[in-house]
């Protein structure tokens, strides 16, 4: 089973709990959540030592926002709208059978920002990255409609694999980039266990989906 049948699940608890370290798996949950993930790496390409950083204020200002458009503000406000109409019991969107539509609905808004982003021809990384972004929630989608799988490391896994491909194929100086993300993950996934939101099964198959899927989608995309 995937979901726990007691009234007060594990993570209901800890988030009621006011302990330190609850307080920090709640805060690195908020800033790490998959919603905001895409900003952070399209705000690396174009401010980091990439290519991207070359571009006029103007292009760079324009990924930013079509990225926030699509990937937090669009889906945010489908997530309260469904929250509205009882789709979903919380923004939090803990329940299995709850995910189902906004991960849809999380496909749809990558596949359009990779759209959008297209006008940018010279931008090719930034929709290769939405593109692998709308096949890792199609993998998540696939596997939630079984198994709750952790929607926050699979972020994770994309990212790395990203990061990845941009270090090996010397499109900029990531490494150091790299390296933070792997240990925002870690730190990550000892935020969700602390919380109760998943088990390790569910971490480990989020990330090393959200990796693979993520690197297929780079390169063969």
């Amino acid at each position: 089973m995937d979901e726990t049948p007691t009234s007060e699940p594990l993570h209901t608890l800890r988030r009621s709990d006011r302990s330190v370290p609850t307080r920090l798996s709640l805060a690195v949950s908020a800033v790490l959540h998959p919603l905001f993930v895409p900003f952070y790496v399209v705000l690396l390409l174009v401010a980091g030592p990439t290519q991207l950083a070359a571009f006029p204020p103007s292009v760079r200002f324009y990924l930013l926002w079509v990225t926030a458009l699509y990937t937090a503000v669009v889906p945010l406000l489908a997530v309260g709208l469904l929250r509205s109409t009882g789709r979903v019991s919380s923004f939090t969107i803990d329940a299995r059978r709850e995910r189902i539509l906004p991960l849809a609905i999380g496909i749809v808004c990558y596949l359009l920002c990779a759209a959008t982003v297209a006008r940018v021809p010279p931008a090719m990384i930034v929709r290769k990255f939405m593109l692998a972004g709308a096949c890792y929630e199609l993998f998540c989608l696939a596997v939630t409609l079984r198994w709750k799988i952790s929607l926050h490391l699979a972020a994770q896994g994309a990212v790395a694999a990203m990061l990845v491909l941009l270090t090996v194929g010397n499109a900029g100086q990531l490494t150091g980039a790299l390296a933070a993300a792997v240990l925002a993950a870690g730190a990550l996934a000892s935020a969700r266990l602390w919380l109760g939101c998943h088990t390790l099964p569910q971490i480990a198959a989020g990330y090393a989906g959200g990796f693979v899927v993520a690197l297929l989608a780079v390169l063969l995309l």
